[in-house]
């Protein structure tokens, strides 16, 4: 077993730059593509948006550096742009320390997800604006599941517990957020006493790659196939018991993998209620294209949340006002992660969800300094109300 400290799924996402979570920079057009619809020569650089632009909710302005949104409060709130660590990330004597297992899935066993990859960026589609040609081709891979479990757990008792998208590699120590977050946040009752399953994505970015047709596909199938593969290896792996009660299962992730925990709580309800995004791929990033939702994730906010009965959802999310706008070859109006963020927060209050919004100031896309002062009581408000067994 690796040293503890390669647990924290976030080693990626904050060691990463933020273009490690945009698309592949776009290909030259092609002769066959319209003019209107060819890429330009470079990516635009996002902008920052006003706190007041059109579409966005009306904020309550957070003040103090380091000061998050109230624990007890829903809503939309601005933080920043001065950001402090969270004093949850140093160790403290006496806090009992859980324990991390980490195993391997292939893909040549999954009945889901066989392995897909592209060799080059995709082309919009002459014929239809909203999606993109892409060619591809099978691709193995293995993708490492990292398991923490806390400490005093007892193993024959159901846990709560919550899945986090982008795990890290096997065998990773670049670790940047060590797991005695959770240490403290347990000893501190400020969560229960949750297993979190940190899961590896399946490689690549956006259309045509395993880690696009995983999570920023809308349908149920990804939570399917944890359902039906990950948490069975994970109860055997490392000897715990999961609870099969939606009310103890939490989803959470950054960019696509915060837009993959939406989708996991809304089309299985069932299974999940808990869900920590940051800055969330609510955009049209779905591929293959749909004509069931052809705006992809940018269709909940369109009208998929609006037109639906109310789900048992309360979720934590969050943006910073310079991140993505329009990182690929669509132009499709479709593509700014701020709007679609204020988008999603509106339609979240209007159909009256548990939501906790946080528009982070001087801060681009998976801005690791704001998730390093906010996640641990990102944590705490998404677990408030959760009584356990009963």
């Amino acid at each position: 077993m690796p040293h503890k400290q390669s647990f924290w799924t976030f080693v990626y996402l904050l060691a990463a730059p933020a273009s490690a979570f945009a698309q592949t920079p776009p290909a030259p057009a092609t002769p066959a593509v319209p003019a209107a619809l060819a890429a330009p020569a470079a990516r635009p650089t996002p902008p920052t948006r006003a706190p007041d632009i059109p579409g966005a909710p009306t904020f309550t302005k957070v003040t103090g550096a380091g000061a998050n949104a109230p624990i007890d409060k829903s809503g939309d709130f601005i933080i920043g742009p001065d950001y402090v660590p969270a004093p949850e990330f140093t160790a403290k004597d006496g806090v009992p320390q859980g324990k991390v297992h980490q195993f391997v899935m292939d893909s040549k066993d999954s009945k889901f997800y066989p392995g897909i990859a592209r060799d080059v960026f995709g082309t919009p589609d002459p014929h239809n604006p909203k999606s993109l040609i892409v060619e591809t081709h099978p691709k193995d891979y293995e993708r490492a599941i990292t398991v923490y479990v806390p400490a005093k757990h007892k193993r024959r008792k159901p846990a709560p517990f919550l899945v986090m998208h982008d795990g890290p590699k096997f065998g990773d120590l670049n670790t940047t957020i060590p797991s005695q977050v959770l240490d403290n946040l347990i000893a501190q009752k400020r969560i229960p006493p949750i297993v979190v399953v940190a899961i590896q994505n399946g490689g690549g970015d956006a259309q045509g790659n395993e880690r696009g047709l995983e999570y920023d596909t809308l349908s149920g199938k990804f939570a399917e196939f944890i359902q039906a593969e990950v948490l069975p290896a994970v109860e055997k792996n490392a000897d715990v018991k999961l609870t099969d009660k939606p009310d103890g299962r939490a989803a959470m992730g950054c960019s696509s993998g915060a837009a993959a925990a939406f989708t996991m709580a809304w089309y299985h309800p069932e299974w999940y209620h808990r869900i920590v995004s940051y800055s969330g791929t609510y955009v049209n990033q779905q591929w293959p294209w749909n004509p069931a939702n052809p705006g992809g994730a940018w269709d909940y906010h369109d009208g998929i949340i609006a037109n639906a009965e109310r789900k048992p959802i309360r979720i934590w999310m969050h943006v910073g006002d310079r991140d993505l706008y329009n990182p690929n070859v669509m132009r499709d109006d479709m593509h700014d992660w701020v709007v679609a963020n204020h988008r999603m927060a509106k339609v979240l209050k209007d159909k009256g969800y548990e939501y906790q919004y946080s528009y982070a100031l001087d801060s681009g896309h998976c801005d690791k300094k704001v998730r390093e002062q906010t996640l641990p009581q990102a944590l705490e408000w998404v677990w408030r109300g959760y009584k356990g067994r009963r």
